[in-house]
């Protein structure tokens, strides 16, 4: 019997993929917006292909605020774009 894969949501592009091919933004206790490599952090979590355009189209359709339900500074954005070129 096979194992079941976990699969997400991109809040990009709108596309199932696998938990583990995907990046977790995660919103922690404090409100704050970080990207949570490990996958295993305490919050609420959303998922993101690992490209730019599917930030970008996070970006422009709202897809954090509507996953998080709050609103999102931009200055979140720029951090998490900084943060995403790291890993790239």
């Amino acid at each position: 019997m096979s194992k079941k894969i976990p699969m997400r949501q991109c809040i990009g592009c709108g596309e199932m993929k696998n938990k583990r091919e995907m990046m977790r933004v995660l919103k922690t206790a404090e409100d704050e917006i970080i990207l949570d490599v490990t996958g295993k952090k305490n919050g609420r979590g959303a998922y993101l292909c690992q490209s730019k355009e599917c930030m970008e189209k996070a970006r422009k359709t709202k897809g954090l605020e509507r996953s998080f339900k709050m609103n999102i500074p931009e200055q979140v954005y720029e951090c998490l774009q900084k943060e995403f070129d790291g890993i790239e």
